[in-house]
């Protein structure tokens, strides 16, 4: 067993993934943590899969960037996928990531939120109410998707009628993330962001002329917002406003499918949940550890610097693999058990930045 988890360890490669490993990536997480925590890969990128080395790689700001123009020029050329992922508030380091996340996160008030609950309980009983007239559903299609675009459209105020193209600009702007890139997935990927972008200078063009309640209307904010006399630019504005969605929407959508499913796999869980509702809180910060909505994330090494007792050049490609991290036994003990009372849950499917 050891000596097939070596071979395992030693073969992996991020950019030839089998539909085994999709299927369950666990073993090959366990070996590549076991054997090769600190993997170089064929094509120069060291690939981490223990949580403390991922934990010190995020909080060394200074050695690890996560400005991604190095990376994304050769992958996507000058087109609007480049500048759209370049400008987005995640592929940015501080000063310009402290200056945009402080505007937004001045324009999503808690009155803002608050005031989606109401809309978000009415959503879910008619997705509900949906499923069992018809007996059955497809639970990312008919549930889990549902949520996310309704949740990010009532923020922006976006009209209901207008909501129809989101989750597929979503989907294929998500898509050009992965590691290896087709011309087609490319192709999608920047008509996805231009048609995007489109869409939001009209919808932001009428904001203004007809600003909404600035208490709730989470847009109106971000166009009106103001912080130490800085607004945001139209670029940064329209590209964070995709950032929003494509944030909330893929990892929301994981969470709750991934969630759904590991409770229907641990039916003692799924009981237990059943019979103590209040444990809803730990259950969902499990559900985020058990099965990480987001696997992967990406730093850039500034300057020479030392992770996991390996010594790395300036300029190397690092990815962090979250959802190893997260089932590290050196932080969570019996980490392959789903344990809706788990506490502490120091997982990492937000970094260390939630």
């Amino acid at each position: 067993m050891n000596a097939d988890a070596k071979e395992l360890a030693s073969s992996f490669d991020l950019e030839k993934l089998t539909p085994e490993f999709y299927d369950n990536p666990y073993p090959t997480y366990r070996a590549l943590r076991e054997n090769e925590p600190v993997k170089r890969l064929r094509n120069g990128t060291v690939f981490l899969t223990r949580y403390d080395d991922l934990v010190t790689t995020y909080k060394n700001t200074k050695s690890f960037s996560s400005d991604k123009k190095r990376e994304f020029a050769p992958k996507y050329g000058d087109t609007p996928l480049y500048e759209h992922h370049t400008t987005s508030l995640v592929f940015n380091d501080p000063p310009s990531h402290t200056r945009v996340r402080r505007l937004i996160m001045g324009a999503l008030s808690p009155r803002a939120i608050a005031g989606m609950e109401g809309d978000l309980i009415k959503l879910i009983d008619g997705l509900l109410d949906a499923i069992a007239a018809k007996g059955a559903c497809e639970l990312i299609e008919d549930f889990a998707a549902s949520i996310p675009i309704e949740v990010i459209g009532n923020l922006l105020d976006v009209p209901h009628e207008e909501r129809g193209p989101l989750r597929n600009w979503s989907l294929a702007i998500l898509g050009a993330l992965e590691p290896v890139v087709s011309p087609d997935v490319a192709a999608r990927g920047n008509s996805a962001v231009t048609d995007f972008l489109a869409y939001l200078e009209t919808l932001v063009a009428r904001r203004r002329q007809k600003p909404g309640n600035a208490e709730r209307d989470v847009l109106t904010r971000l166009i009106e917002g103001e912080e130490n006399g800085e607004r945001l630019t139209e670029k940064e504005l329209l590209h964070n406003c995709i950032f929003l969605l494509n944030a909330g929407h893929e990892t929301t959508t994981n969470l709750i499918g991934n969630g759904l499913v590991a409770l229907d796999r641990n039916p003692d869980q799924k009981q237990r949940l059943i019979d103590n509702p209040g444990l809803i809180k730990t259950a969902v910060e499990e559900m985020l550890r058990y099965e990480s909505s987001n696997q992967l994330g990406n730093r850039m090494t500034t300057e020479k610097v030392e992770i996991g007792g390996v010594m790395l050049d300036a300029g190397t490609s690092v990815t962090l693999c979250i959802g190893a991290a997260n089932r590290d036994p050196a932080q969570f003990p019996d980490p392959e058990r789903f344990d809706i009372a788990r506490t502490p849950n120091r997982h990492l499917a937000f970094a260390t930045g939630a």
